[in-house]
């Protein structure tokens, strides 16, 4: 480890009008600006296709955005709002979880959490004319659900969740209750519309509470055209936490506690990258590419039998030279044995990998992605793929009124 990475080092000023806090009418109508071989070009997502070839092949999460935001009331009127962060009791596993009927509790941040003294309860109701049906019975019509809040888990508190009908399960209520958790810059309610673009077209994993925002701007017309040209897909799934949101306040980066977030590894993603081993790897989002590069970690853990494989503590690929030595191809051979000795379609895991400026990715060589937030974990990320190049591009970017953040405008880096 090294304490040569300073808070200065991604730090840059962006001003409020540069923040996108509306998508575009259409999702593949952002910019695109494409960075390769030191040379930026500006364009747009609808033209992604012309810069890639057979000899590429896209990953992308296709983990989905929940309702994570609660507002409540307690019984003096206090508004409280609860933001769900993950899943504790009586399973940590998010998509468990969400089948879980009676009880559940989650570790959450609470709003005006003095005011949240005693159990508040709150009524979910199906609206006439809704989409049949939001709950298990067609019949069911309203639903009555008590909030109790906990002990303080670090900055959040632990907050419990029962209800008697035990023929709804905690996803159907919450999809009907729960409200899309914006990201906290973007100070305004959701709407209709953020139910829609706030979700990538390919979501199918439950278990988000922010979106993995670089495949926003995928439209079916573009991956058409991308699957046209022969170019790989394929998807992987990491359920983004509130932590991507956490600015990075110690003045020595590394001090900074990244958070942990579950994934999911199929065999068929293992299959896929032994069969395009060849091709150049283009992460979809960083969510993707920590993924991607925590498959490795992964595997190369398996290959070297050191303990606890499927759990990626954030400094462990810095401070074990042992695993930056290992192949891509033996690291994803062991995760292909795993598979068939235990005869199992997929692995739930965890990571806390933080990555730093100086980490050469293994397998994702190349990025989608959007712009990030100043003293961002993410601009890390960004720095590790272009060094000290990001700030010319972010400079060009935002001297070319390019949109930021969640909600704004593209890059695709292809070193």
């Amino acid at each position: 480890m090294t304490s040569s990475i300073n808070l200065s080092d991604i730090d840059y000023d962006l001003p409020a009008e540069k923040i996108a806090f509306f998508p575009l009418e259409n999702r593949d109508h952002s910019k695109l600006l494409v960075y390769r071989n030191r040379r930026i070009t500006d364009s747009y997502f609808t033209q992604l296709p012309d810069f890639l070839d057979e000899n590429y092949a896209l990953i992308f999460n296709d983990s989905k955005v929940i309702h994570a935001r609660l507002l409540l009331q307690n019984q003096y009127g206090a508004k409280i709002e609860v933001f769900l962060l993950e899943p504790v009791y009586p399973t940590r596993d998010i998509a468990s979880a969400f089948s879980q009927t009676g009880v559940i509790a989650w570790k959450c941040f609470v709003g005006n959490a003095k005011r949240f003294r005693d159990a508040i309860e709150f009524e979910v109701i199906r609206q006439k004319g809704e989409k049949e049906p939001l709950f298990s019975q067609g019949s069911l019509s309203s639903i009555m659900i008590t909030a109790e809040k906990g002990d303080r888990v670090g900055d959040a508190f632990l907050v419990t969740f029962m209800w008697e009908d035990e023929t709804v399960t905690f996803a159907e209520w919450l999809e009907s209750y729960g409200k899309m958790p914006l990201p906290p810059y973007i100070k305004r309610d959701a709407n209709a519309t953020d139910e829609v673009r706030y979700q990538t077209i390919y979501a199918q994993q439950e278990g988000s509470v922010a979106a993995p925002t670089a495949g926003l701007h995928f439209s079916e017309s573009v991956i058409q055209s991308l699957i046209n040209k022969k170019i790989a897909l394929n998807y992987i799934t990491l359920h983004v936490g509130a932590g991507t949101f956490k600015p990075i306040t110690t003045d020595a980066v590394f001090e900074h506690e990244m958070h942990q977030e579950q994934m999911i590894i199929s065999k068929g993603i293992i299959d896929f990258l032994l069969e395009n081993k060849h091709k150049k790897i283009v992460a979809v989002g960083t969510t993707a590419a920590r993924t991607l590069e925590s498959l490795f970690i992964m595997g190369a853990k398996l290959h070297l039998s050191i303990p606890q494989p499927f759990k990626i503590e954030q400094f462990e690929i810095y401070e074990n030279s042992l695993l930056r030595e290992v192949e891509v191809y033996d690291s994803l051979s062991a995760l292909s044995y795993y598979f068939k000795i235990n005869d199992v379609s997929e692995i739930h895991a965890a990571t806390s990998l933080m990555i730093l400026p100086y980490y050469q990715h293994k397998i994702a060589k190349c990025l989608i992605t959007n712009f990030h937030q100043p003293k961002s974990t993410l601009l890390l990320l960004i720095s590790s793929y272009l060094g000290e190049e990001w700030r010319r591009i972010y400079d060009h970017a935002l001297a070319h009124n390019y949109r930021f953040l969640s909600y704004g405008d593209s890059n695709l880096y292809l070193n």
